[in-house]
């Protein structure tokens, strides 16, 4: 898989198996004459789908690599971290977050992520202030909210049926057809701006021994919830980006989250021409919003 000029592969041991991550501990981040202890920690944490991974940031921490010391894991169940045979629920990747920040972090910290897994950090955030200085969130969204059920859309059935499932993961989404189809219908505003690149990373994730597990478990929405019930809680300042082109999450949920707490959620920008993962599609500009962010929060 993809992996930054300066930055090494590393693991550490959570409850639910190995997580990988990547940091930038290597030439021309560190030298001998730098160290990353005094640095600032970033953690670029992913979203999820079919060949999901930590690839999903790796166009936008880099430029972060020289002033912060950065996190970017791949979740369990996803890129080179274990993939438990299992089905998963919200509590693993809430205990997965949570372990993987106690473990590498050693003061409160921002974390900067993407879809779901925003909406799954907003909950480790309001049960553990305590790890989180900021929150700068892509489209976070619990996939159920103010009472959609997605679990009932006809995808999401078809994919409930034991054996079925597998078959239609390993010929229908895990496939370079599969992933760039749904990465140019689904997931970019502007298919153009797919590159084979971006296919091979997500394909070689999708094919990691057991990664159906997670990627169904994602689809079936076992890992779906409405964000709107604990939103409110969110104490951590927060900054959310959200692609005015999102079709999996709309605007409109994201503007009326924002609207359940403005004390922490301090700025909401829409971004023009935008799909789902800025970080990928318009990564400089996303790096631009980052960086104007921070001192704000």
């Amino acid at each position: 898989m993809f992996q930054p000029l300066g930055f090494e592969q590393r693991s550490l041991i959570t409850s639910l198996g190995k997580v990988t991550y990547y940091t930038n501990e290597a030439s021309p981040w560190q030298d001998q004459n730098t160290g990353s202890t005094d640095k600032e920690t970033l953690v670029f944490l992913h979203g999820f789908g079919g060949g999901s991974s930590a690839y999903e940031w790796s166009k936008v921490y880099p430029g972060f690599a020289a002033e912060y010391r950065i996190i970017a894991p791949d979740l369990i169940g996803w890129g080179r971290s274990d993939h438990p045979a299992r089905n998963y629920r919200v509590e693993d990747y809430l205990t997965n977050i949570r372990e993987l920040l106690q473990q590498t972090c050693n003061q409160p910290v921002t974390v900067i992520a993407s879809s779901l897994t925003a909406a799954l950090v907003i909950r480790v955030a309001i049960a553990h202030p305590e790890l989180f200085k900021s929150l700068i969130l892509s489209a976070p969204a619990g996939l159920s909210d103010f009472g959609e059920d997605d679990s009932k859309n006809f995808f999401a059935q078809i994919i409930s049926i034991p054996v079925l499932d597998r078959l239609l993961y390993s010929t229908g989404i895990a496939t370079k057809e599969g992933i760039r189809s749904f990465l140019e219908q689904r997931q970019f505003a502007q298919p153009p701006r797919v590159y084979e690149e971006i296919v091979n990373a997500y394909l070689e994730s999708a094919q990691q021994p057991n990664a159906e597990y997670a990627a169904l478990s994602f689809v079936r929405s076992d890992l779906s919830f409405d964000l709107s019930l604990y939103i409110q809680q969110l104490t951590t300042p927060t900054a959310i980006i959200w692609g005015q082109k999102s079709q999996l999450t709309r605007a409109e949920i994201g503007r009326r989250l924002a609207q359940l707490n403005p004390q922490a959620i301090r700025i909401f920008q829409l971004l023009d021409d935008v799909g789902l993962t800025p970080q990928l599609e318009l990564p400089a500009v996303t790096i631009g919003l980052i960086r104007r962010f921070l001192p704000m929060l």
